[in-house]
């Protein structure tokens, strides 16, 4: 299964807050434990409001908690920008 460009450290955020078991985080953010397993082995991104409520369980900032590979992503922003200013341009 190919995995997602979002990078995470929530294994070790939950071992540094006294060992918090997935299916705690996931009661406190409002998510299913399976998520919570998807997250962290990289195989699904949480949408913003989750992860800024993952974050904050930590005390954190979202950064603090994730990451983006970019190398890894389809297409970044100033290549999309670029794709949709030429296709507006020559039609």
């Amino acid at each position: 299964m190919v995995g997602t460009a979002v990078t995470n450290t929530l294994r070790a955020h939950r071992f540094a807050k006294g060992e918090m078991t997935q299916q705690e985080l996931a009661d406190r953010v409002g998510l299913t434990r399976q998520t919570i397993i998807a997250i962290e082995q990289g195989r699904y991104a949480p949408s913003l409001e989750a992860a800024f409520r993952i974050a904050r369980v930590f005390g954190v900032g979202v950064e603090a908690v994730f990451g983006y590979e970019e190398a890894r992503g389809a297409k970044t922003a100033e290549t999309s920008f670029r794709i949709r200013t030429r296709v507006k341009t020559t039609t």
